[in-house]
């Protein structure tokens, strides 16, 4: 090994195992940031493929996209030039919730990101299955292909996705798959429990694939997308184009008596599959069981790529037997002659608990090492792609011997999803919720940019360009919520634009007053003064931060007082055994999970607020 490792010409700086979505973010920001770089992948024509359903953002999902994009990834540029139909959500509710989601065209957007690949400067690219880690001295030093080749690295960045030991499930068949009909990743798994690491299983599935020519659409109810679109990334100025829309269709009484009927031959049920599911989206025999009450469930038919015929049942993944599965989707209103392209499946794969990472993604256990996407527990293209980036800016700064980059909870949903991770680790596949993040209200899909860009910027990884334009954005914006703080309308003024509560309420009042009103909004004063002069982003931000002034003014007040904890930092090698007056227990988490700051250590599960206070004593005192 030590010879072959000596003499071998595959050297990096950085090495990416796995092309999907965090692999390709890890790659292209360790590249950017000048790192000699290797992408190895199982399939060359399979990278950034949209293996389930081919959407991108969603509730908190988008959030992180757009934080994504701001921190200089890649996953916004892609959806904005490959998408079919877009749909802001929660627009319901106020604009300081809202979330996009775009339908992707699948084979466009995997086209599209591989011809940013192979252009990216200090990137290569290479096809082959990585079998196990070359360490020494508990450091990586590089890794083994099942075609016996060695490339060395100074940082390895491990993205498996459910390839790691992934095994297919349709019934009682069983085939070892990382998805259907593709390799999977053999070897790996048994390299990392032998270095000490945590390795689980956990399992996912996928609906069937239909024929579009063959459903009866006149039996659904059609989806539109919105009429107007708002890009993911902050550098795409608009996209116009033709949307493709989706439809609605529900389950009935008849298929959920197909399933109870054959319950017994799904591989869940049957104790064939032992990797744990994820709750939020569970299989459709899953909620038939489990909402037995209901007799009906909603779906979507959705149109993967205008290049295929492919439609995409959202809701109805499954891992019964095929002729069980016909039989079901033959009962659907609207598929009763529908043709069948692909079988709903299941897939169990490995994963490694994440309680054995430090919050830059690097592993305790072996320096060098980072894990990012679902080897990490988690489910979905945007975490993924989160952590992927997250990943390789650090494995390109730690060979760089620079300082790490860490959001905080406070910073982006980013800095929650990785902190939930490292803090709490997971036994269950990890979805991003807003509900888990303390302060939403802060982290908004409008302005991520105002959080981010800064903070990429002075890595190296976003251009000055992009940093500019955010610095003039806010700049307007804040002139313009002051030239709305003393713009002042008389009543007759008020009721020439139709405003006659407040007409009779008030002598006058300013225009900032009435966008704050529940019932008002900016677009009652747009064309009052200069307001027109504005473009539309300035306008919404102002919009939103005049609106929700109080809110976020308490948010701010709460992560001031939690500074404190951050800034108090931790040292990885502390002794715990020092911290007096403490049960043992509280010890053990505490050594196990190796928290950075004060703040980390107040969200492990069962340090009470007694041991905080010790160990800050002690901390003080040293």
């Amino acid at each position: 090994m030590e010879h072959l490792l000596k003499t071998n010409n595959n050297n990096y700086d950085v090495i990416v195992v796995g092309a999907g979505h965090a692999g390709i973010e890890a790659a292209l920001a360790s590249a950017k940031l000048a790192c000699n770089t290797l992408l190895i992948t199982i399939n060359l024509d399979n990278m950034g493929q949209l293996s389930c359903n081919p959407s991108i953002g969603g509730i908190a999902k988008g959030q992180i996209v757009k934080e994504i994009d701001a921190l200089g990834g890649i996953m916004g540029h892609v959806i904005d030039n490959t998408m079919m139909q877009f749909r802001m959500l929660n627009k319901s509710k106020g604009k300081a919730v809202w979330a996009p989601r775009s339908q992707a065209d699948k084979y466009a957007y995997k086209d599209y990101v591989t011809n940013v690949l192979y252009a990216q400067k200090n990137l290569s690219i290479m096809q082959d299955i990585v079998i196990s880690l070359c360490v020494e001295n508990k450091k990586i030093v590089g890794v083994k292909t099942e075609r016996n080749n060695i490339y060395t690295a100074k940082s390895v960045v491990l993205t498996t996705g459910t390839f790691l030991n992934g095994l297919i499930h349709i019934g009682q068949y069983q085939k070892a798959a990382g998805r259907i009909g593709e390799l999977p990743a053999v070897g790996l798994s048994d390299n990392l429990l032998s270095l000490g690491f945590s390795v689980g299983r956990l399992k996912t599935g996928t609906p069937a694939r239909i024929d579009k020519d063959s459903i009866d659409y006149n039996k659904t109810e059609i989806q539109h997308g919105d009429d107007k679109i708002y890009p993911f990334s902050y550098e795409t100025n608009s996209i116009d184009i033709e949307q493709t829309p989706c439809w609605s269709i529900y389950t009935n009484i008849n298929i959920h008596k197909i399933i109870q009927d054959n319950i017994h031959l799904s591989p869940l049920y049957s104790g064939r599959i032992t990797g744990v599911g994820p709750r939020y989206c569970p299989s459709i025999e899953d909620k038939v069981v489990r909402f037995a009450d209901k007799d009906r469930h909603q779906l979507f038919l959705e149109l993967e790529s205008l290049r295929s015929n492919e439609v995409y049942i959202n809701g109805f993944s499954s891992s019964l037997p095929e002729h069980v599965q016909n039989q079901m989707i033959h009962s659907l209103v609207g598929l009763e002659e529908v043709k069948i392209l692909k079988p709903a499946y299941a897939i169990e794969y490995d994963y490694v608990n994440p309680i054995d990472l430090y919050p830059t993604l690097e592993t305790k256990i072996i320096e060098g090492l980072f894990h990012a996407g679902q080897i990490n527990g988690t489910s979905g293209y945007e975490e993924a792609a989160a952590q992927g980036l997250i990943a390789g800016i650090n494995a390109a700064l730690k060979i760089q011997e620079r300082d790490s980059f860490i959001l905080k909870r406070s910073d982006a949903y980013i800095g929650v999803l990785i902190d939930d991770l490292t803090t709490k680790g997971t036994t269950e596949p990890y979805r991003m919720f807003t509900s888990q993040a303390e302060y939403r209200m802060i982290l908004r899909q409008d302005n991520a940019d105002e959080r981010l860009t800064k903070l990429s910027f002075d890595i190296g990884l976003a251009s000055e360009h992009k940093y500019l334009k955010v610095v003039e954005k806010v700049k307007q914006r804040d002139k313009l919520i002051a030239y709305l703080g003393g713009y002042y309308l008389s009543k007759e003024e008020l009721l020439n634009i139709g405003l006659e509560k407040e007409a009779n309420e008030y002598k006058s009042i300013n225009l900032a007053n009435i966008v704050k009103r529940p019932q008002c909004g900016i677009d009652y004063i747009k064309n009052i003064g200069e307001v027109s002069n504005y473009n539309e982003n300035v306008i919404e931000s102002a919009e939103i931060n005049i609106k929700y002034e109080g809110y976020i003014k308490r948010a701010q007040n709460d992560i001031e007082n939690m500074k404190k904890y951050e800034n108090m930092k931790i040292p990885i090698d502390f002794d715990y055994d020092l911290v007096p007056s403490i049960k043992t227990e509280a010890k053990e988490k505490l050594k196990l999970h190796r928290p950075l700051s004060i703040s980390q250590a107040t969200r492990i599960s069962g340090i009470d607020p007694s041991v905080i206070q010790a160990l800050m004593i002690l901390l003080r005192r040293l």
